[in-house]
């Protein structure tokens, strides 16, 4: 089993300012987007053209206020070639702390409570 970085995230309050501001700071481009069926959140996937790293931005809906990182809205992601023996591990490990199995993913907390996002290989 091989676990490899996928990308990494940061909640945001005004999707369009932040899209502007990594645009203009730092040249990043929208890869991907996908937006909730229901319009509760919208997950927008940055990248600098050169290295396969992403950003996802995440708004959400119902958010009235700037984020307080200490809210600990930010998770690191990665990729796993095992998905199904992965899960199995994590579960026995008893660190499994969510699931969408609509989405194919899970979290795991590490001791301090940090979430680290798991997903397959694609």
């Amino acid at each position: 089993m091989k676990f490899t970085f996928a990308h990494n995230n940061y909640n945001v309050f005004d999707l369009d300012k932040s899209l502007s501001f990594y645009k203009e700071a730092l040249g990043l481009v929208e890869t991907r987007r996908f937006e909730a069926p229901d319009g509760s959140f919208i997950l927008v996937y940055l990248g600098d053209e050169t290295t396969p790293h992403l950003l996802e931005l995440t708004w959400l809906k119902e958010w009235d206020r700037p984020y307080n990182l200490g809210d600990n809205e930010f998770h690191l992601a990665f990729q796993v070639d095992d998905y199904e023996a992965a899960l199995k591990k994590h579960k026995e490990m008893d660190c499994v702390c969510f699931e969408n199995p609509d989405m194919g993913i899970y979290f795991i907390s590490d001791p301090d409570g940090y979430w680290l996002e798991v997903v397959p290989s694609k």
